[in-house]
Order: C-alpha cells, then structure tokens, then sequence
C-alpha cells in the first residue's frame, strides 16, 4: 500500500539485543535512504525512532500502537506502578535471557483479531527480544522536535489504550483511533497505511 502510493519502504530489521543495536540499525537505514525519511514504529519500536529519529533527514515520526516515552524514561519506569498486564505472565525466557510470547499470548493478547492461521505465523517468525530491553533508559527523545503521528489501537491487550493516548497527547502527535488489537496493521492494514501517508504528504 505504501509502496502504491510512490513511498520508499525499507524494513528495518531490529536485532531486539539492546536499545543500542536497535538504534544502529535503523541509523544505518537512514544514512542509506536517498532523501527524507519517516520513521515508523510500532511496540517497542516506538522506542527505537524516539532514540534513532533525531537525524535531519528524519522529518516526522509515526507510533503505532506504540511507546512512546520522554528521555530518561524506560517502558519499565514509565509503567512502574501499574498492575503488570496480563500477557506479561505468559513469556518465556531462555537460558540467554532472552523472552518470547507463546502462540497462546499472541493469539489472546496480541492479536485477536487474526486468524488462527496469522497467529501460528506470528509465532513461527517471531524474534526473541533481549529482557533488558524494557528497562533501557532513552538518552534523547525525537518526539521532542520532529512532527508525530499515533495510531491508538482500542482493544489493544498489549499496551493499554489509554496509555497509548496518554503517550500521544505527551508529544502533540496527530492521534487516529482505530479498533482492533496490538498487531493493528496486520487487522486494519488500510487505515495504519492512511496515517503513514497522511505524514509523508505533510511534511513534502
């Protein structure tokens, strides 16, 4: 769909190792691409482009169902307080440290709104995210200069909605409601589209 509408696309491919090495890779994304970028996020990737997005090549920011945390804040601290969310108890460490959702938790917390058939690949692809992630602290924060897009996910079992519009109004993001679940732009794949193209028209 981006690709349709004349946008560049690149996946980033987030090693989960370390805040750092996420950083890095999508740093090394920007250095490569052409001409201006958009940064899109969605979980924990909304970390990554917070910390990453401070380039000038970078002109806006899109969260999806995202963090989207101040500096010296980390997903950890930012929800201290809070009863730990559900899903949190179905995670699975290896002996690296290293935690996965089962197809259990994504099916149930995740991603609702997919087809058994989605979840199962979910899970056969999902990459293994390093524990200490979560509590890696944001040393700079984009949000604070570049222009922001937040896609609220309602029934999101993954971050709390309203945290999310917490989040959103925190930064002055350009805020769409849509419902569905954590994984929104696999169930609502034209409206999380819309919003990214809605921010590359704004800033041409």
């Amino acid at each position: 769909m981006l690709q349709s509408a004349g946008l560049r696309v690149v996946a980033v491919q987030n090693p989960l190792t370390s805040l750092a090495d996420d950083v890095a890779a999508t740093e090394r994304a920007i250095e490569a691409a052409p001409g201006d970028v958009i940064l899109v996020g969605h979980s924990w990737g909304g970390t990554v482009i917070t910390e990453g997005g401070t380039a000038d090549k970078v002109k806006a920011l899109v969260y999806v169902a995202a963090f989207a945390l101040p500096k010296g804040q980390s997903a950890t601290s930012a929800t201290a307080g809070s009863p730990p969310a559900p899903w949190t108890s179905t995670l699975q460490k290896d002996s690296g440290d290293f935690l996965t959702v089962p197809q259990e938790g994504l099916g149930k917390y995740f991603a609702q709104d997919a087809t058994p058939e989605e979840v199962a690949v979910l899970a056969a692809t999902q990459q293994p995210s390093a524990a200490r992630l979560f509590d890696e602290r944001l040393t700079r924060a984009a949000s604070e200069t570049k222009p922001s897009w937040f896609v609220v996910a309602k029934a999101d079992g993954a971050i709390p909605p309203a945290f999310e519009e917490s989040m959103a109004k925190a930064i002055k993001a350009h805020i769409t409601e849509l419902e569905g679940n954590h994984l929104i732009m696999l169930t609502k794949p034209r409206s999380v589209a819309d919003v990214i193209i809605d921010a590359a028209k704004s800033v041409r």
